[in-house]
């Protein structure tokens, strides 16, 4: 018998080892407000659950959420506060001196996700987030943006997803996700890197550097490593993390390499047109030593990312949404039409003049914000939230978008309905209640106030007349098989998307 009970004692004593440890590292410190906490398990689900994130959040997140407007919740390794009420919200988004933001290279900077963003214009605090401002926000941010390439790039979507209907044959539903990726990604390209990517039409994973975005969105939002990042300080361990730093590099290593190649090109032909580009706009600042190698390099990947992965999450909601919803369709169908006969190839102007447009698109957002949860500020100092929650010094801070943008006391009892009437009649209207729900915090799609998206007005007119071509040329529903399934982590958007597309005769 002494075998076997030394056996037991040696396993005991191996299982109850790390037991100290886990206890310590899982444990919610006694300096976080007095909030409901969200089980430490519903952060891993995906390791055991398909659960989508709008499954996710009804079954623990809107019921806390919406009686005490925030709660503690278990993000990258650390307890966090993730809050909903608008007036708190804008107090965060409002005081950057307090809340500052604090992105992945200071929160867990060994990551793999730290490896693949650094220090950006978005998550960058103080001098380096002005310095970046300064170089970029031309780009970014220009008031009159040419409709030429995004209506190129939109008609040639659709010439390919019609071929693809017509290939799989009628009443087949046909995947939208994959060519609506490289078209995000040769938007993007053209219009802010400069680069001619031309992965739209090629076959999946020719254009290795579009292939490696799914590559990295399957990587990094595995929910064990997302959720405990620190095992990353093992990927001599863990072979799939050092896969992952080796992706991560790929790409870092590739964009800077078609980058360089162009502005060289560029430098010598120095075309006046590109001068507003932000890759000649990051590249001159790297060049006269504004800004580090590194520093280039982050930026251009954020640029890279946000820039188009924003844009496929929306259409790819809008595709289900508008698929379901076919009495929208025909309504900003008769907008549509009308506009194009007098303004085939429509400029910034005429788009964003279209009120129903503007309002499909807008409550688009609402329901479907593509960041749908972010928490990346920590207080700089103790601070009390909206002059009632308290914060202390050190503590990580975030918002979630649907949250609030689904609250009926905010939004009223339709609020998770969609309602494009709910933005006003005129256009005038609707970008007043833009503006003002923006700033009390209730409409967050783009964030707010100081840190506001500076992209944001690309955004909606990329989507916009996205929508002017399809709607001009076809008419779709959701297959009838396809089950929703929206993806599980802080992106809010169908995972996959199936749709039956019927081509409209020419007028």
């Amino acid at each position: 018998m002494a075998l076997p009970s030394m056996f037991l004692s040696t396993l005991l004593s191996l299982l109850l080892t790390p037991l100290p440890f886990l206890i310590w590292y899982l444990h919610v410190p006694r300096s976080l407000p007095n909030l409901p906490r969200i089980p430490i398990y519903v952060s891993i689900l995906g390791l055991w659950s398909s659960m989508g994130q709008d499954e996710i959040y009804e079954r623990w997140f809107r019921a806390p959420l919406e009686k005490h407007g925030a709660v503690l919740v278990w993000f990258a390794g650390r307890w966090s506060v993730l809050v909903s009420r608008p007036d708190w919200l804008t107090d965060m988004f409002r005081n950057e001196q307090i809340y500052a933001k604090a992105g992945s290279q200071k929160k867990i900077p060994h990551a793999v996700i730290a490896t693949l963003v650094g220090d950006n214009i978005i998550n960058a605090h103080g001098e380096n987030w002005k310095l970046y401002t300064g170089i970029m926000k031309a780009g970014l941010q220009k008031k009159v943006f040419e409709t030429t390439s995004l209506l190129k790039q939109s008609r040639k979507l659709v010439d390919i997803l019609i071929d693809s209907q017509k290939e799989t044959g009628p009443n087949k539903g046909i995947l939208i996700m994959a060519d609506v990726q490289k078209w995000a990604v040769d938007v993007m390209g053209e219009n802010f890197l400069d680069l001619d990517l031309k992965s739209l039409g090629q076959p999946n994973g020719a254009v290795r550097i579009e292939a490696l975005q799914s590559i990295i969105k399957a990587t990094l939002f595995k929910p064990m490593y997302f959720s405990f990042p620190d095992l990353d300080h093992f990927p001599w361990l863990l072979p799939s993390r050092k896969r992952a730093y080796n992706i991560m590099h790929e790409f870092d290593n590739r964009l800077y390499t078609m980058v360089m190649t162009m502005l060289h090109k560029r430098t010598q032909n120095k075309p006046a047109q590109s001068e507003e580009m932000v890759s000649h706009m990051l590249g001159e600042a790297y060049t006269s030593g504004r800004i580090t190698e590194k520093q280039f390099r982050d930026n251009l990947k954020i640029t890279f990312l946000t820039a188009h992965e924003n844009a496929q999450q929306l259409v790819t909601s809008m595709f289900w949404q508008l698929g379901t919803r076919v009495e929208i369709q025909d309504r900003l169908r008769e907008e549509i039409l009308t506009t194009a006969k007098t303004h085939p190839n429509p400029s910034q102007e005429i788009i964003n003049s279209l009120p129903y447009l503007t309002a499909v698109v807008l409550e688009l957002l609402r329901l479907f914000p593509p960041v749908c949860q972010l928490i990346n500020r920590v207080a700089l100092q103790p601070a009390l939230l909206g002059g009632e929650l308290p914060i202390s010094k050190g503590t990580f801070v975030g918002w979630n978008a649907w949250a609030v943008h689904s609250n009926p006391d905010v939004w009223g009892e339709d609020a998770r309905e969609f309602r494009a009437e709910r933005w006003g009649e005129t256009v005038e209207e609707m970008q007043g209640r833009f503006r003002r729900e923006t700033v009390r915090g209730t409409y967050i799609p783009f964030n707010a106030h100081k840190r506001k998206c500076l992209g944001q007005g690309f955004a909606l007119l990329q989507v916009k007349i996205l929508l002017f071509v399809l709607l001009g040329r076809v008419r779709w529903v959701v297959d009838p098989e396809y089950r929703l399934k929206m993806t599980p982590g802080g992106i809010l958007a169908p995972l996959v998307c199936r749709v039956i597309l019927t081509e409209l005769e020419s007028l």
